[in-house]
């Protein structure tokens, strides 16, 4: 009987533990870091030298994606659309790729007719600055540079939740 009833506990536990785990606001949420500094780094915007410290005063989707993540490609109509709504109101989705290839990655900019600034970090030190070793994985960073949400996966940028999260915080006071 008490072996049936520890079985039965151990079980309850495992099955708390998936949820918890599973549940997207563990996943989509975390909280950790929501209030963190974003990790700084350099990059080439419009052909021009660039830190994320330079992007202040807007609010940042900074992407993190790959040629060849098939995720990361299903999720890019959405932020081609995300940048065109929000880059006239004080926000920029910026691309991180970790891609070394070069020409697949002037591909797919090409291919999916990519209209939010990008670049590739061959170096594969930016996502690693950031715990990113999933993709596609989105941070959104306000205004102060800090790190306001992490997003893991793909996301359809359209839907209400998400572009009406970001034009809450395009919204708010600078």
């Amino acid at each position: 009987m008490r072996n049936k009833i520890f079985s039965g506990a151990v079980l309850v536990a495992v099955m708390l533990l998936l949820f918890v785990f599973a549940a997207p606001s563990y996943r989509q949420g975390e909280a950790g870091i929501a209030g963190k500094a974003a990790p700084e780094f350099s990059f080439t915007l419009n052909g021009r030298p660039a830190t994320l410290a330079s992007l202040r005063g807007k609010i940042v989707v900074l992407n993190f994606w790959a040629t060849w993540c098939p995720p990361c490609v299903e999720e890019t109509p959405s932020l081609n659309s995300l940048q065109s709504k929000i880059a006239s109101l004080g926000g920029m989705v910026l691309g991180v790729s970790v891609d070394e290839d070069q020409a697949a990655y002037e591909n797919f900019l090409r291919d999916q007719h990519v209209v939010f600034p990008t670049f590739r970090d061959t170096s594969k030190s930016i996502n690693v600055q950031y715990g990113t070793t999933v993709f596609p994985e989105t941070y959104i960073i306000g205004r102060d540079g800090r790190i306001l949400r992490k997003i893991i996966g793909p996301q359809d940028w359209d839907s209400e939740d998400l572009s009406g999260y970001v034009r809450a915080l395009l919204a708010e006071r600078r």
